[in-house]
């Protein structure tokens, strides 16, 4: 009985994280599933043998296409958080009101109850810590870009081999078309979407929404 209490408070407690994350591996193994099909399709097209799911794991089609969207998705968040420190959107319940001092703004107290430990200690572990969510955000951008780029050159240059063209060098590839063309097509639609909500939460509304402002809120009232 204590053990489904508890089960259940933290269901409760993380139902939005665990949502997001089941979906996330549902929508993986969905691309991994179609992209293998796709892949080996574009293999036999070139008289070439299917590769089997281990292969295809490690192949360019796969880490590509994996983190060519992983990387404007962290770029597109790291963005927003560190924008939303000192740009405002007037009525947008994504931004800061446009006057004044807010929660987020204040100095942090060692004296806080609950006060994290980076809080308690000060110095450098404390100065990483009040910039630790964009740092993140950052890094992962960079990682997922380094794959993406190590992905696409692979899968550029298997095809090159298929078409018994010569492969390229990393520094060559770097100021390729295609690569740049995988990258800015999914920045543009991040950037849009970030756009969308901003604007859209000015005049338009969900209940129960934290992404949106009091159903009854006047359109030029900013979110908190």
């Amino acid at each position: 009985m204590i053990l489904m209490k508890e089960l259940k408070k933290f269901l409760r407690n993380n139902g939005l994280s665990l949502t997001f994350l089941f979906l996330f591996i549902l929508s993986l193994a969905g691309q991994f599933y179609t992209g293998l099909k796709e892949y080996n399709k574009e293999r036999v097209e070139h008289n070439a043998e299917p590769v089997s799911s281990g292969q295809y794991l490690t192949s360019g089609h796969f880490i590509q296409a994996t983190f060519e969207n992983w990387e404007s998705e962290f770029l597109q968040m790291a963005l927003f958080v560190i924008l939303t420190i000192s740009l405002r959107q007037k009525g947008s319940s994504e931004s800061k009101k446009c006057e004044g001092k807010e929660e987020v703004d204040r100095q942090p107290s060692a004296k806080r109850k609950g006060a994290p430990w980076p809080v308690r200690k000060g110095g450098i572990f404390l100065t990483l810590y009040q910039h630790s969510l964009s740092i993140a955000l950052m890094l992962l951008f960079l990682l997922s870009f380094w794959f993406h780029f190590c992905g696409s050159l692979k899968n550029e240059n298997e095809e090159l081999i298929l078409k018994g063209l010569p492969t390229q060098s990393m520094s060559h590839y770097l100021s390729d078309s295609r690569f740049w063309f995988e990258s800015f097509q999914n920045w543009q639609s991040e950037f849009l979407s970030v756009f969308a909500i901003v604007i859209l939460s000015v005049f338009l509304r969900q209940k129960g929404s934290p992404q949106s402002k009091p159903v009854d809120a006047p359109d030029s009232e900013t979110g908190e």
